[in-house]
């Protein structure tokens, strides 16, 4: 069984910056994808960011493209999401997701197996 565990949410103000956090535990896997999700009331859960854990490739939504950036630390089993410039519309609950096979598209929350509880970001204008 593998958990994931996100941490860093809180409340900024627009134009500010957070910095959150996913670790997975449990048994040993090797993901081939880890990944960023958020939803907010009454609204699909839709993709964010993802990186591949062997080459690093990273992909984003247009909608963070050049104010996200995905990362990851292989030795911690860790990824990260550093926000800047945060708009009120940022505002979600940002999930952590896994997956350990290589097929399928990254944009899609049923290519995950492994998701988190969530962390709640909000932005106040």
């Amino acid at each position: 069984q593998v958990q994931l565990v996100e941490s860093g949410g809180g409340l900024v103000q627009a134009g500010g910056s957070l910095r959150l956090s996913c670790v997975a535990s449990g048994r040993a896997f090797s993901p081939y994808v880890m990944g960023w999700f958020r939803q907010a009331p009454g609204k699909e859960r839709e993709f964010v960011a993802a990186i591949t854990w062997g080459g690093g490739s990273t992909d984003y939504a247009d909608s963070v493209k050049g104010r996200f950036t995905i990362s990851r630390d292989n030795a911690k089993n860790m990824v990260y999401l550093q926000m800047n410039s945060l708009k009120p519309e940022d505002t979600a609950g940002y999930f952590c997701a896994a997956d350990e096979r290589y097929s399928g598209s990254v944009y899609y929350t049923g290519r995950y197996f492994y998701w988190g509880q969530g962390t709640q970001v909000t932005v106040s204008s």
